[in-house]
């Protein structure tokens, strides 16, 4: 849209902020009660479903995939591990810290049905869970 046309270009602009603001709530600063004793924060997650297929993809950028663990309970996916703050930052001063460090739990509920295989693998930052549905 063009810029000489203010009012639909502020309202482009506001409701792009406000749309930003509430994923950045909803997602990345979520945190959770948890058994686990320390404060949570979830990552975000995907999840879609093809003719065969449920996959789930969960964003984990800057997390060592030898941290993360998850595993089906009953009818949902649980993802938990831990994001560190790089040892090589220890003496780092902290200007601005908006990703969420420390243990991270997600239970993604899953859609009712069957389901089979679980393959699992981590590339680009993100954790795909692949479960083969039953006919």
């Amino acid at each position: 849209m063009p810029r000489d046309d203010a009012s639909g270009w502020m309202w482009l602009e506001a409701s792009a902020l406000a749309a930003r603001a509430e994923r950045l709530h909803r997602q990345y600063f979520h945190f959770t009660l948890s058994q686990h004793p320390t404060p949570v924060w979830e990552p975000p997650v995907d999840v879609l479903e093809t003719a065969g297929q449920l996959v789930i993809v969960v964003a984990l950028p800057g997390v060592d995939p030898k941290t993360i663990a998850s595993a089906i309970e009953g009818d949902a996916l649980i993802v938990i591990g831990v994001r560190t703050l790089s040892t090589t930052l220890n003496a780092a001063v902290i200007h601005r810290l908006e990703l969420p460090y420390g243990r991270f739990e997600r239970k993604v509920t899953l859609p009712s049905g069957r389901y089979g295989d679980v393959r699992s693998s981590v590339d680009n930052g993100c954790l795909t869970v692949t479960l083969d549905k039953l006919l």
